[in-house]
C-alpha cells in the first residue's frame, strides 16, 4: 500500500508560497545599532555585485569581500529568526546594519588580522559557515548570526556566500551553483589559514555540505593532507547528500579533519523530499540517516538531534532553531574551551555516555541529557 502523498504535496505548497516572497530586498539600516546588538561577520561572496549594491543568484568568477555588522534585536529570543525584506523593523527583527567592501583580499585579510588581534587570545578562532539550499546572501548572515550568537561561539565569524538563487523550486539552480563554487571556497579557505587564527572550524548547513566535500576533496587532490593540517574540525548540519556520494568523498580523502561531526535528525522532511525529487528512498540522504553501520567505517562523530524536532523546532536545522539543544552545544562549547585541547570532540564535551560501531562515534541526544544508540 502506498503512502499517502499529503506530507510531501503540504512542503511543496509552502515552497511555492515562499516562492512568491520578494527575497531580494534588503536594505542596509545603519540606525538599526541604534536599539540592536551588532554583530560582524567576514565574508567572502562568489555572487555577481548588483547595480543597487547587493549580492544576487548570478555567479562570479572573482570573489566580493565583505565585513557585515547584523543588528539582533533586543525582542530576541534563543532558536528566533525574525526579519523583514524591504522595510525590517530593527525593534524585532533582524536587520543589516552595515556592509563594508573590500578592494582586494590583501586589504580584506588585514583587517581580519586586525579584528583577531583585539580579540583574547583563547577566543582567536575564526568559524567559517557555509549555508545551504535556497539562501540569500543577508539570509544567510542573519542565520549564521542568529546560530553563532545563541550558542555563545567566541570566535571570529566568517561566511562563504555561494550564488543560490533564494528560490525554493531553484533546486537545480542551486545544485550546479554548487559545483562553480568549489574554486571560490578553496581560496577562501586557503585565506583563512593564512590569517593569524589560532584555528579554522569548517560549518555547513544542508546543501552546502555538498560544497565542503567537493571542495575539501578538490583540495586534498592537490595538496594530500591540507585539510586536515589547516582546520580545526568540520560540521555538517543536516547535510543533503547521498549517504554513498559522501562515503566516496571521505574515503577519497588521504586524511579526515578531526573532529568530523554530523548533526542529524530522521524528522528532517526537507530532506525526505529532496530524496523524492531525486526518485530515491528517503533516507538515503546522510542528514536524515536511520542506519549508521552505512557510514559506521569512517572516521566521524554522528549526533541525532531527532528528540529535539518538536516545540515549533525546524527538523532542518535544529541547531539553530531548538532552544533546548541550542542551550547543550552552548554548555559543550564551554566544556570544550574549559579542556583546553586544541580538536575536542563533541562526545568529550557532552556529560552523558557513548556509543561506537567501527570507527564511528554515535550518540543520540534527548532533552534530559545522552542516549547510546
Amino acid at each position: 500500500m502506498c503512502r499517502s502523498p499529503r506530507p510531501t504535496l503540504f512542503l511543496l505548497i509552502l515552497l511555492v508560497v515562499a516562492a512568491c516572497t520578494d527575497r531580494s530586498a534588503t536594505p542596509v539600516r545603519p540606525d538599526a545599532l541604534e536599539v540592536g546588538t551588532p554583530f560582524t561577520i567576514f565574508a567572502a561572496s562568489s555572487r555577481a555585485q548588483e547595480p543597487d549594491g547587493s549580492f544576487g543568484f548570478r555567479r562570479s568568477d572573482r570573489l566580493s569581500y565583505l565585513e557585515l555588522t547584523v543588528s539582533i534585536p533586543p525582542a530576541h529570543h534563543s532558536g528566533d529568526l525574525v526579519f523583514g525584506y524591504a522595510d525590517p523593523d530593527p525593534r524585532r527583527e533582524f536587520t543589516l546594519a552595515r556592509q563594508e567592501s573590500f578592494a582586494s583580499d590583501k586589504d580584506f585579510l588585514a583587517r581580519i588580522n586586525q579584528a583577531l588581534r583585539q580579540r583574547p587570545a583563547e577566543e582567536r578562532e575564526v568559524t567559517l559557515f557555509v549555508p545551504g539550499f535556497n539562501s540569500t546572501q543577508t539570509e544567510s548572515a542573519f542565520r549564521g548570526a542568529q546560530m553563532a550568537y545563541d550558542i555563545g561561539v567566541p570566535s571570529l565569524f566568517a561566511l562563504y556566500s555561494w550564488p543560490s538563487r533564494g528560490k525554493a523550486l531553484s533546486y537545480a539552480y542551486d545544485n550546479d551553483s554548487v559545483l562553480f563554487a568549489r574554486d571560490g571556497l578553496e581560496k577562501m579557505l586557503r585565506d583563512m589559514s593564512r590569517t593569524s587564527a589560532s584555528r579554522v572550524l569548517l560549518v555547513a548547513h544542508s546543501m552546502g555540505s555538498l560544497l565542503v566535500m567537493e571542495t575539501l576533496r578538490q583540495i586534498d587532490q592537490k595538496d594530500p593532507g591540507w585539510p586536515a593540517r589547516n582546520l580545526a574540525g568540520v560540521v555538517l548540519i543536516s547535510p543533503d547528500l547521498d549517504i554513498q556520494v559522501f562515503r566516496s568523498q571521505v574515503l577519497g580523502l588521504s586524511e579526515v579533519p578531526e573532529p568530523f561531526v554530523l548533526l542529524t535528525s530522521r524528522r528532517d522532511r526537507i530532506l525526505n523530499l529532496s530524496a523524492r525529487l531525486r526518485g530515491t528512498v528517503v533516507q538515503n540522504r546522510l542528514g536524515n540517516i536511520s542506519d549508521e553501520s552505512e557510514i559506521a567505517d569512517l572516521p566521524i562523530e554522528l549526533i541525532d538531534t531527532t528528540a529535539f524536532s518538536g516545540g515549533g523546532a525546524d527538523p532542518h536545522f535544529l541547531p539553530a532553531t531548538s532552544p533546548a539543544l541550542l542551550s547543550i552545544l552552548s554548555e559543550a562549547r564551554q566544556v570544550g574551551a574549559t579542556l583546553g585541547e586544541e580538536r575536542v570532540t563533541l562526545s568529550s564535551a557532552i556529560t552523558g555516555r557513548t556509543s561506537s560501531s567501527h570507527s564511528a562515534i554515535m550518540i543520540e541526544l534527548s532533552p534530559d541529557g545522552v542516549v547510546p544508540r
